[in-house]
């Protein structure tokens, strides 16, 4: 009896998982999306689209064929853009967090940046982890250990 309960919890968290992950083609985007793909990205072509339910939060996740991860809320608009150690392209990053880089880290190059709920989190090629407010305005500026 424990391992039919067992296996029935196992297949409702792989059932639950796969749910919250589907891919999809990106002509199903939201606009805004995919013309933010078009301006930002057009050098490399995009690998998988999924409609993305993470944390209960709906919104899509784009994989590139460079490596780099774009997520987006529902509405279209960007919230995430992760190249891993590369660095990303910065025309949509605020000119405030671009500033600040640039005047305090000129060697570096931005590799990550993340809208969180709260703030606004920025990955260097140095590994320098920032943390600015939704304004703009640094928080955090430290060496990721």
């Amino acid at each position: 009896m424990k391992n039919i309960i067992l296996i029935a919890v196992l297949l409702l968290g792989l059932t639950t998982s796969v749910n919250a992950q589907k891919k999809i083609e990106i002509n199903e985007l939201p606009k805004p999306a995919q013309d933010f793909l078009k301006k930002h990205f057009s050098y490399t072509s995009v690998d998988v689209v999924k409609k993305d339910a993470e944390h209960g939060e709906k919104g899509y996740e784009v994989k590139l064929k460079d490596g780099t991860e774009v997520e987006f809320w529902k509405d279209g608009s960007y919230r995430e853009v992760d190249g891993g150690k590369k660095p990303i392209p910065t025309a949509f990053i605020p000119a405030s967090v671009k500033d600040y880089v640039a005047k305090n880290h000129p060697k570096e190059k931005i590799t990550h940046i993340d809208y969180g709920h709260k703030d606004l989190d920025v990955d260097l090629t140095n590994n320098i982890d920032l943390e600015f407010s939704k304004e703009g305005k640094i928080l955090k500026d430290k060496k990721d250990r």
